[in-house]
């Protein structure tokens, strides 16, 4: 790892490693923020659904 360091100066990544930071904080929330919270609410429901669903299985089968 030692040639990365010498070819990306701590400087570097420090900034690049900022401006990602910021883009993520960004991007937090506006007008899109209820859209993907029910995106990933609708992906738990189907998780938890899947997984409950799974397990009667398991156990009507036993």
């Amino acid at each position: 790892m030692d040639y990365v360091a010498a070819l990306l100066p701590p400087a570097v990544t420090a900034a690049f490693f900022i401006a990602v930071v910021r883009v993520i904080v960004k991007t937090q929330g506006g007008a899109a923020k209820a859209k993907e919270d029910a995106a990933v609410d609708a992906a738990l429901a189907r998780a938890q659904g899947g997984s409950q669903g799974s397990g009667t299985a398991a156990s009507t089968d036993a």
